[in-house]
């Protein structure tokens, strides 16, 4: 309860339960139920509700007095904060000036996130208004694409692309590819646009990641790459593809571990500083904590998804989480995968407003006759059906391509 003094606190929750019990409420009915729970005296008594109905300015203009309570309340856990991070400059106990800086943060942001959310329900004229209008308006575009593309021709053509406040899932066993595939949509979204592209990568080094994408970009065995043992032709290839990021509004962060609350932190920090934000990618969700968390990993992985759709519907763009498969697919003759085997499925497969399986056949059968190609299994679309894309992959350059290049055609296009 958002009142200062006890007693004020003690008569709202009194008479939140005297409406919930559906008993009316005034100063004879207040008074007899905390003289029942023997609280009477402790509110100051019969003479102090009489008081309190008495000065009552107008009931018309109940919400207005219930902002100012709730203003106040909250202007107070600021003052308490703000003396709990003085104290903790003060007094670090051998923390960093970083840790401070985080916990203060944290502490602020939490406030934020206890206000009551704005919105609530809606007639269907507004409603009706606004979808009407973007119908009208995608329909005079002419464009498929009402979202973010993936830089996949037929993925797009099934999905519309990435929808903003979606949580895209992208899975797959090791070595399929899930990381190539995600900075591939991230490269193209980071070149194209002019939005902020946030990628929090928790198993790559940030350098690392860098590298596979100049190699994706400038079509450079990413082996090469890796060692420094370039050719004389790669170094065109990568000065060019460096001119292609260079300066744009790609943004990496590395930091292992990070729970959901300190990924909203950075992401917020994020938007604050330079716009709205077209895209976050992370890398991957098995490996995101909730601080203190003991109910278990499955529960811990509820909550970390749950808390990653919250960040899509908060920042309004798509967020791509990767996630890892349960290993017990390679034990069927038919590997592909399916949404239960999501790795702690339940709530990622019924949050995910998409889930994409990548699957390359050549990684069980040597003599694949699909060698050099993936499937994108779409297991589920909330808005959109579900179906197989397929596309091109070529490991050397860490790259996705779409099928209408002869692979003879790759290595001319750096």
């Amino acid at each position: 309860v958002d009142f200062y003094r006890q007693e004020h606190k003690l008569i709202f929750r009194v008479m939140a339960k005297l409406v919930g019990e559906g008993r009316p409420i005034d100063v004879i009915t207040l008074s007899e139920e905390l003289s029942r729970i023997d609280e009477l005296e402790a509110i100051g008594g019969l003479a102090y509700l009489g008081e309190l109905a008495k000065n009552t300015p107008s009931a018309s203009n109940i919400t207005s007095y219930a902002n100012i309570v709730r203003e106040r309340a909250i202007l107070r856990q600021l003052i308490s904060v703000a003396n709990d991070i003085a104290d903790s400059a003060f007094h670090t106990a051998g923390r960093s000036s970083a840790d401070v800086l985080d916990e203060a943060e944290r502490k602020v942001f939490e406030i934020a996130e206890a206000r009551p959310k704005e919105g609530g329900p809606l007639s269907v004229n507004p409603i009706l208004k606004k979808a009407v209008e973007r119908i009208d308006e995608l329909f005079t575009a002419g464009d498929y694409l009402t979202g973010l593309t993936t830089s996949f021709t037929d993925l797009d053509a099934k999905t519309a692309g990435l929808q903003n406040s979606d949580l895209i899932i992208v899975a797959g066993r090791p070595s399929m590819g899930k990381t190539t595939f995600a900075m591939n949509i991230v490269e193209n979204a980071a070149i194209i646009g002019d939005a902020p592209i946030l990628v929090f990568s928790l198993e790559m080094p940030a350098e690392q990641l860098m590298m596979r994408m100049l190699a994706s970009l400038g079509r450079i065995d990413q082996t090469r790459v890796r060692t420094g043992k370039l050719e004389q032709d790669d170094w065109p290839k990568l000065t060019g593809a460096v001119n292609l990021l260079k300066d744009k509004p790609l943004y990496i962060d590395d930091t292992p571990g990070l729970s959901p609350t300190e990924m909203r932190t950075r992401a917020r920090r994020i938007a604050r500083e330079h716009g709205k934000i077209g895209l976050v990618m992370i890398d991957y969700l098995q490996l995101m904590q909730v601080k203190g968390f003991t109910e278990g990993r499955t529960a811990e992985i509820s909550e970390i998804s749950r808390s990653l759709k919250a960040l899509a519907k908060e920042l309004e763009c798509p967020v791509v989480a990767l996630s890892q498969l349960n290993r017990g697919l390679e034990q069927r003759p038919n590997k592909r995968p399916v949404n239960s085997d999501l790795r702690e499925s339940g709530a990622i497969e019924q949050d995910a407003d998409v889930i994409m399986f990548i699957y390359r056949d050549e990684v069980y059968n040597e003599d694949s006759p699909d060698k050099g190609k993936a499937e994108i299994i779409i297991g589920k679309q909330r808005n959109g059906p579900i179906g197989t894309v397929r596309v091109a992959f070529i490991g050397k350059y860490s790259r996705f391509e779409d099928l209408v290049h002869s692979y003879d055609e790759y290595d001319d296009m750096g």
